[in-house]
């Protein structure tokens, strides 16, 4: 059994006021007993196009930036795993800015790094526009991570709209998907925890959110409804629009129990239609 927190962090305009209330709720989880603490999508800067360039920053292992050295010393004093939410990160080779979540152990190893695949690119008339692709640039592979309680995939937000990437996820072994991310008051109450529910009940997984806090003075409006659902779809964890942490307890033993009683595992008919795990990707 493991203990998850997902962290609806408050997020402004300063980024080290940012880094120093993250750092305060991962170790308040940490001290309630969680063994891993999840933050929300862009949680060191507001979450806009215009502002992505002037808070990125290169993700170096050997060369810690602020953002990821805060989280690797949040893992190392809270003894926790840290998914790191997501910050832009600049690619130093070219200058492209991606949309990156960094995964840290206890340790304060950097284990996962995850570049987000599909940019939010969005015109809903009358309600919202947004087109991430204006500035970032996708990511081009698949991310996992291990744990002593198994192995957990990674996608960010909008990511969570493609079914593929959980279900790569569950037939490789994982026993869980988290998805930081930021869906606003037009999508989210139309799909948040229906997305979620979908993957979970799909692939027979754990599937955890975490959102921002909305803040109404902010352009964008965060949903928030940080939420996790456990393999049966049911939710077992959420809030609403607030700060605030979301504890859940994380069996992976209910994975398999859930797994042997409806076995679609094994009844999938890939003389039919395609295996998408097949396919070489990384």
């Amino acid at each position: 059994m493991m203990k998850l927190a997902l962290v609806q962090l408050a997020v402004g305009a300063h980024k080290a006021v940012n880094l120093c209330n993250a750092r305060a709720k991962v170790l308040e989880a940490a001290q309630a007993g969680a063994q891993m603490v999840v933050l929300p999508e862009c949680f060191n800067s507001p979450y806009g196009t215009k502002y992505f360039g002037s808070y990125a920053e290169t993700i170096d292992s050997a060369q810690l930036g602020e953002s990821t050295r805060a989280l690797q010393e949040m893992a190392q004093t809270g003894k926790v795993y840290v998914v790191g939410g997501s910050i832009p990160e600049r690619e130093p080779a070219t200058g492209r800015l991606f949309n990156t979540c960094t995964v840290w152990s206890p340790e304060g190893t950097l284990v996962a790094q995850h570049r987000k695949l599909h940019l939010f690119d969005i015109d809903i008339p009358g309600r919202i526009t947004f087109r991430e692709s204006d500035v970032l640039s996708p990511g081009t592979s698949l991310t996992s991570f291990t744990t002593p309680w198994g192995e957990f995939g990674v996608g960010i937000c909008y990511d969570m709209r493609f079914p593929e990437l959980a279900m790569v996820a569950a037939r490789r072994g994982c026993v869980g998907m988290v998805y930081p991310g930021a869906f606003n008051t037009t999508t989210g109450p139309l799909h948040w925890e229906l997305l979620l529910r979908a993957r979970a009940v799909d692939n027979q997984m754990f599937v955890a959110a975490c959102s921002p806090a909305r803040d109404v003075e902010a352009e964008y409006h965060a949903w928030g409804h940080s939420t996790v659902v456990d393999p049966s779809a049911r939710v077992i964890a959420t809030t609403d629009e607030s700060p605030g942490i979301v504890y859940a307890d994380i069996d992976p033993q209910l994975v398999d129990e859930v797994r042997r009683s409806i076995p679609v595992t094994t009844q999938r008919r890939f003389d039919v239609y395609p295996d998408v795990a097949a396919n070489k990707c990384t």
